[in-house]
């Protein structure tokens, strides 16, 4: 049976679960937190799965891939409870080749078949593991593992995350139906000529249990020669930090799989030229205590979430360390492009670094004025409330900018003037102050401001060994080497030279 059927038949309305799209929870009928290993070897054996595929993020922030033909049970069981081992140095640059060996070991949760190929596929993500077989430090699902574990010890609540995902598809112009240029926003075929790739893409992230909030068509839209450029966005919904992590390397991982099909080229790549509007990826974030979303407080922001905007505004310049790690990302944090470029935050504002979008606050049953035929109920206690932290990009190393925003908010939390703070650096719509006479601080202006700006941020995100020395070294190490100080200054005149650059950095992470 092919995947694609496989994935139609288990998703039938004939089962208990009729809107979840992955085959493995239609299959075992349990959520994926709750797969075990024998789980998965009954699903290979009753689909008749002859590979296995493990997966994992390495320093360079891509999927990498270990494949296994099953021979037989034994040897199912056999990977499925040790894993395997890799080589450290090949897959991070700060590991030394004289002692690099590396395990990698399956997480039963992230089971998922492959949407691409025929013959049904097993692919599972991994974990890292040194060689005195505890988990290494340095390894980008660890440092957020060792985020989220501390944060809900130390607050007895639970954060969750969802990511916008955006990108470019570059093709060859068609030369009819043209969308307006820098006016693609929620356009429809076939003015959007990539609405059914995106469609598409949902259909499979779904099906690798990513859960998708919905997909549209972005602003960014021109031509260049005989060359089209449009703009995608994909966005999910809130979850657990590591499981919003994995949907967005597996969903980059789905769109560029769909793109290659297609023989077009896809970039999540912050900036693609000049003037349009470049690339970012969004966090939005929201607390949770016993399942209660704490975002607000009598239908107002509430005093913990001003204190943990106030920690993600004190730590957004070295955050941009791990969510804006190439030179281009520069390029995009400049004045009217819906970017961010200075530190603070407002309602609805798209050009503030965190933006609290509207969230059904307003206690109107809006489906009743659209049907005044019909009484519609709604649940008025039900809070969707979210924060949004708007400054990453497509370059981001997803687990270390999740793990970032996660120490930012205990930073928040610990700050004793952390609510007067974020009231100062509050922005009304018009982008004024709320407070006069507060100076907006600048996010830095390229990598190697970045690295500045962690350097002297450090001890905060190594404190409780969240975040290792070694890994922050690293980090300034590689951003200090692109030497691009005056990148903005040397460009602004030199398209050339900003072609150049594009291309080299066009498929980031």
């Amino acid at each position: 049976m092919s995947i694609v059927n496989l994935i139609q038949s288990n998703n039938s309305e004939d089962v208990n679960k009729p809107y979840n799209a992955h085959p493995l929870v239609q299959y075992l009928q349990k959520p994926t937190r709750e797969f075990t290993r024998e789980d998965i070897i009954r699903f290979v054996n009753a689909n008749q799965i002859r590979m296995v595929n493990f997966r994992y993020v390495a320093g360079d922030g891509r999927l990498k891939t270990l494949n296994f033909v099953i021979t037989d049970e034994a040897h199912l069981e056999d990977i499925l409870t040790y894993g395997e081992r890799v080589d450290g140095s090949s897959l991070f640059p700060f590991m030394k080749t004289g002692s690099s060996d590396l395990y990698v070991v399956p997480r039963y949760r992230t089971a998922f078949l492959n949407p691409f190929e025929e013959e049904p596929t097993l692919e599972i993500l991994c974990s890292f593991f040194g060689a005195d077989g505890e988990l290494l430090e340095m390894g980008p699902e660890n440092v957020l593992a060792r985020a989220v574990k501390k944060f809900n010890e130390t607050t007895g609540m639970q954060m969750k995350f969802l990511g916008e995902l955006e990108y470019y598809v570059n093709s060859k112009s068609v030369g009819f139906f043209e969308a307006t240029d820098q006016k693609g926003y929620h356009e429809s075929e076939p003015f959007a000529k990539f609405e059914a790739m995106r469609k598409k893409a949902i259909r499979y992230i779904a099906a690798c249990g990513g859960l998708v909030k919905y997909g549209h068509s972005e602003v960014g839209n021109f031509s260049r020669g005989d060359e089209s450029f449009e703009q995608h966005e994909i966005e999910f919904l809130p979850t657990d930090p590591e499981s919003a992590a994995e949907q967005l390397v597996i969903g980059k991982w789905v769109l560029r799989m769909l793109a290659k099909e297609l023989g077009v080229e896809i970039s999540f790549a912050p900036k693609i030229t000049v003037g349009k509007a470049g690339s970012g990826l969004h966090f939005h974030m929201l607390i949770e205590k016993d399942g209660r979303n704490l975002v607000l407080e009598n239908g107002t922001i509430s005093d913990l979430s001003k204190r943990i905007i106030a920690g993600i505004m004190d730590l957004s310049d070295a955050l941009t360390a791990f969510g804006n790690t190439i030179p281009t990302s520069y390029l995009r944090l400049v004045p009217n492009q819906e970017a961010p470029t200075n530190i603070c935050w407002g309602a609805r504002n798209r050009a503030a670094l965190v933006r609290v979008p509207l969230g059904w606050t307003g206690g109107t049953n809006m489906a009743e004025k659209a049907n005044p035929e019909i009484r519609v109920p709604i649940d008025k206690e039900h809070n969707r409330q979210t924060f949004e932290f708007r400054v990453p990009d497509g370059s981001a190393n997803i687990h270390l900018t999740i793990a970032g925003l996660t120490v930012a908010a205990m930073h928040g939390l610990q700050m004793e003037n952390g609510v007067t703070i974020a009231e100062s650096l509050y922005v009304e719509g018009n982008g004024k102050l709320k407070s006069t006479g507060t100076h907006l601080a600048p996010l830095p202006s390229s990598c190697f401001e970045s690295a500045e700006r962690l350097e002297l941020k450090r001890h905060i995100f190594e404190s409780d060994n969240i975040f290792t020395a070694g890994l922050v070294d690293y980090t300034i190490l590689s951003l200090k080497s692109f030497n691009d100080n005056n990148l903005r200054e040397n460009l602004k005149n030199d398209e050339p030279a900003m072609r150049e650059l594009v291309r080299r950095f066009i498929h980031c992470q």
